[in-house]
């Protein structure tokens, strides 16, 4: 372990910090966080490469190299069927009621995410997940943000506690950022 491994630990923690406390609608918390190192990283990457094989999608392969060169990895999630009981209709339903009506865990349909989710639950998540990259890019730790690793962690059980959206973020203290200059993987041509 070096000392640039052991700081990207400490910012893991403290980007937890700020998505703990980023506002939440209604002052209600639903999001879900988890840090991964070591032989969690590589499972994930292991895990999101075979998934990308498996769906003939090029850019799970890319996003798994870069979770593989990755010193940690923040996962950050939400548990969107939670509603805020406002009737919005965000979501497509009059109402809340109907959403909760509507609602499959991941296990119960065979798309990445369960749903349908509270539109402001999902606002929530995204600003947990920027107040985390900021806090990275303010102490200088190269990251980005991967729809692909929080299919991945799903999928592996990562973030259970009801959890149905995630995202994962990467992270990496290097001469050159891993993450910029990355070589674009399209998916195989498909047979028409």
């Amino acid at each position: 372990m070096t000392a640039e491994n052991d700081a990207v630990l400490t910012v893991a923690g403290l980007m937890t910090l700020a998505a703990r406390t980023a506002p939440k609608g209604k002052g209600i918390d639903t999001i879900v966080i988890k840090v991964l190192s070591g032989k969690d990283v590589k499972k994930l990457a292991s895990h999101l490469r075979a998934l990308g094989k498996k769906r003939e999608i090029g850019f799970f392969q890319r996003d798994a190299g870069n979770i593989e060169q990755s010193d940690a990895v923040v996962l950050i999630g939400a548990k969107g069927d939670k509603t805020v009981g406002l009737n919005c209709g965000a979501c497509g339903f009059g109402t809340c009621a109907e959403m909760s009506d509507k609602f499959r865990m991941n296990d119960e349909v065979t798309t990445d995410f369960a749903g349908p989710n509270c539109a402001v639950r999902m606002a929530d998540l995204g600003i947990a997940v920027g107040s985390a990259v900021k806090t990275a890019q303010i102490h200088n730790v190269d990251n980005r943000v991967m729809f692909s690793g929080g299919v991945a962690a799903l999928d592996l059980g990562y973030l259970k506690e009801g959890c149905t959206v995630a995202y994962a973020i990467p992270l990496s203290a290097t001469g050159k950022n891993i993450f910029f200059d990355r070589e674009s993987r399209p998916g195989p041509e498909k047979k028409k």
